[in-house]
């Protein structure tokens, strides 16, 4: 039971990466630990997933994630509705190579950025350590 609900987390978590259609892909709560020791979250686009195992995001170098990032690099992850809760335990990192940054691009971002090797666009890629998921009232826990 616990792969079914693993690889049905995955399933939801991949269909709602970039760019989808005329919109934007899904949403994902980022929870990070600020400047006073408290968590805080904030809502990002999933750019690209590889499942339950990491996730990425795409943001500006000058955010306030980016900073608490540099300070303590522990975060959670948690994609919801009504039906699901996927919530996700790990380490964050930001990368500003080129490579990454090309690979992570979609469409819409050119409102906020002049292209994938703009200065001030960068990657947020989280790395899970631990899970819980509570897909069709079943709910599995465990550590990668």
């Amino acid at each position: 039971m616990d792969q079914k609900i693993i690889a049905k987390a995955e399933e939801i978590i991949n269909s709602k990466t970039g760019y989808i259609g005329n919109g934007m892909g899904g949403y994902a709560a980022l929870a990070l630990i600020d400047e006073n020791g408290y968590p805080t979250a904030s809502t990002l686009t999933i750019a690209k997933a590889g499942g339950i195992k990491w996730l990425s995001f795409n943001t500006s170098l000058d955010r306030n994630s980016v900073k608490r990032i540099k300070k303590c690099n522990r975060a959670s992850v948690c994609i919801n509705s009504n039906e699901y809760n996927i919530t996700l335990v790990g380490t964050v990192e930001v990368l500003t190579d080129t490579d990454t940054k090309k690979e992570m691009w979609f469409p819409p971002m050119e409102e906020q950025w002049s292209g994938h090797d703009d200065p001030e666009y960068c990657v947020l890629r989280f790395s899970t350590e631990r899970y819980s998921l509570f897909i069709d009232y079943k709910e599995v826990k465990g550590i990668l």
